[in-house]
């Protein structure tokens, strides 16, 4: 079925797909189409961009340092609870459409990729995203995580190499970034984050995928260092309300 789509779509299929650091070949008229007006409203100075990556490299360091610990009980849980890895290997498309791979704790049954086909019919949010409310793939010990975040913290580390920031849009699975518009693709005007707008505005609240991309487009549109302190302090009551989480 997804393969049908990738190429109903135009885009390429899943054998085709560049390898990690290779740049998506639709990006390119992503770059040219207007998009660049988007990306120089945004660019900010130097300054503003190297003390962007300094605050990255130091919290992420800082959290891996020492958030060790939790990380192990973590991986144990997991281990424990359901058979497969601890680590759920996340495929994603960064910054210009370049293709890398992150990791998240495991929330779901190993077969997880596999079972969605069968829940496609389910799919509670429009567009190329999958999202749905008490999804049965998903774990006792990955509802828990799920429910404050816990399951992004391995992120960190893809902060961390610079892959990742702390706050920009969510990266998108290549899968669905095959599939997204031009419009959709501007999102990668902007490193991907670890939060955004999306993250303190209820998540899991939105439903409409072009909702989320609109909250994307403005936090590139507006972006400051200030505005990405703004977003962390959010996130944190965010996070321990679970403010939009399942």
């Amino acid at each position: 079925m997804l393969e049908e789509q990738y190429r109903a779509h135009g885009r390429v299929g899943p054998e085709e797909r560049p390898t990690d650091g290779e740049v998506a070949p639709s990006v390119g008229s992503m770059m040219s189409d207007g998009a660049d007006d988007l990306a120089r409203s945004t660019a900010g100075g130097p300054l503003q961009r190297a003390l962007k990556r300094a605050m990255d490299i130091t919290i992420a360091g800082i959290g891996l340092a020492i958030l060790w610990p939790l990380f192990t009980l973590l991986a144990l849980a997991i281990k424990l609870t359901s058979p497969g890895p601890a680590f759920y290997i996340w495929r994603v498309v960064g910054l210009g459409g370049r293709h890398f791979t992150s990791y998240k704790f495991r929330t779901m049954v190993a077969n997880a990729d596999e079972l969605k086909e069968e829940l496609l019919d389910k799919n509670e949010m429009t567009g190329p995203m999958f999202k749905m409310k008490d999804d049965p793939r998903v774990t006792g010990v990955g509802r828990f995580m799920r429910k404050f975040s816990l399951d992004e913290l391995p992120q960190l580390w893809s902060v961390f190499k610079g892959d990742m920031s702390l706050v920009g849009p969510r990266p998108p699975l290549q899968r669905e970034y095959a599939l997204f518009s031009p419009w959709q693709e501007q999102k990668l005007l902007s490193k991907p984050g670890i939060t955004c707008l999306w993250q303190v505005s209820g998540r899991n609240d939105i439903h409409d995928f072009d909702e989320w991309i609109r909250l994307d487009l403005a936090y590139i549109r507006d972006w400051s260092l200030w505005l990405d302190i703004k977003i962390l302090i959010q996130t944190i009551p965010a996070v321990v309300r679970s403010r939009g989480a399942s």
